[in-house]
């Protein structure tokens, strides 16, 4: 009879959502979402690909008769990567364009940038950035998809760790995600028994990091390299890497898990190795891993509408677009507050970047299991075997 109950209750549940979406006055409306994003400028390969993956995906909720009949309209901005732009931007969404959720921030810089608008004017800000900063500490309107800094510091240590490897050189970008993984890899080395010998750094439009690469090689202590960072500039320092025929083990971080990375580093990334989500090796997913089938479904739909491969940013895209979109039908209610109340109820949501579950108090929902570490071989994601 329980049984039964709750079965009539769901049903009652789902229908009542249904009815709240689509009663008269509002069946005809759309549902206004927004994004800032990096869709231009240095961090391009971060935005342009998650531009492309919300207007495929909307397309394909309004495709299906939408939320509750009512239509996914996107307020999309570009923010050529520029913080200030993106603080305009964000007023404007809120201001101007009446947005009842948010989806975007590609970088850390331009989402620590538009936080504060957001949650003054109480909307859901689903963001893309890897900083941990970013949801700690938690702020009640903000979240995010991405694996943060901390984690792919750990990731990255326990591979180190496995290869008998101690001391390292942290060649760090200046922008707020190579500062902010930089300074997290640093709190958790010790933990893992990793010491770091030697520091360097690199501006977002810098061109050439030799000379840094330069005084690394001549550390005779100095056994691997890792490079927190986004952008372009990673592989740039991928690529003189390869010119100066340096053999010490290269890491970087999910913050350039892209083909443009490989593909701009020349050849010099062959043989770095970075954390990555499921996303990026999905053909070799066991049948029975819960991310093969979304997985499978996002890479086709979208490299048959781009003309591109997938990448983790894209991933990030999709995993919080859709998470906003469960939670408008969860909730029944296209209103801001009762949007945000459902992603924070957020359980057990399988992405492609990993299987979110959020609470009061964790605002991202993720752990290392949603990381996969690879090794770029012969121009591609090699999942690593333990032990190699």
């Amino acid at each position: 009879m329980n049984a039964i109950w709750k079965s009539l209750r769901l049903t009652f549940s789902v229908a009542a959502s249904a009815l709240l979406l689509a009663q008269p006055g509002h069946a005809e409306q759309p549902i206004r979402i927004g994004a800032v994003l990096s869709v231009t400028g240095p961090a391009s390969f971060l935005g342009e690909p998650q531009k492309r993956t919300i207007e495929m995906l909307a397309q394909q909720v309004n495709a299906g008769g939408g939320i509750g009949g009512r239509k996914i309209e996107l307020v999309v901005y570009d923010d050529g990567g520029d913080a200030n732009a993106a603080r305009t931007f964000a007023s404007r969404l809120i201001d101007e364009d009446k947005v009842v959720a948010m989806v975007g921030g590609s970088t850390t810089g331009t989402t620590m940038a538009m936080l504060p608008a957001f949650e003054e004017a109480e909307i859901p800000f689903m963001s893309m950035a890897g900083a941990l900063q970013v949801v700690q500490p938690v702020r009640k309107w903000v979240f995010k998809t991405p694996q943060t800094d901390t984690m792919a510091c750990e990731k990255i240590f326990e591979d180190i760790k496995a290869r008998g490897l101690s001391n390292i050189a942290v060649v760090f970008g200046t922008d707020g995600f190579g500062r902010s993984m930089r300074d997290q890899c640093v709190s958790v080395a010790p933990k893992y028994d990793i010491r770091i010998v030697h520091e360097e750094s690199f501006g977002p439009r810098d061109s050439d990091m030799t000379p840094q690469l330069t005084n690394v090689r001549g550390k005779k202590d100095v056994q691997a390299i890792v490079v927190p960072g986004i952008g372009q500039t990673p592989a740039i320092l991928a690529r003189n890497y390869g010119q100066l025929g340096m053999t010490l083990p290269l890491y970087v971080s999910h913050g350039v898990a892209s083909r443009e990375f490989i593909d701009l580093s020349a050849g010099g990334a062959e043989g770095a190795r970075l954390p990555v989500p499921a996303l990026l090796v999905g053909s070799s997913l066991a049948s029975s891993d819960p991310q093969r089938a979304p997985v499978l479904a996002y890479t086709q739909a979208y490299e048959k509408a781009a003309n591109q491969p997938v990448s983790a940013f894209g991933g990030f895209m999709h995993d919080g677009f859709q998470m906003v979109v469960e939670a408008i039908r969860r909730s029944g209610s296209s209103e801001p507050a009762r949007i945000r109340d459902a992603l924070e109820a957020t359980k057990g949501f399988v992405g492609v970047n990993g299987i979110y579950s959020m609470t009061a108090r964790d605002h991202m929902g993720l752990d290392l299991t949603g990381f996969r570490m690879v090794e770029i071989k012969n121009g591609n994601w090699s999942p690593i075997v333990a032990g190699n």
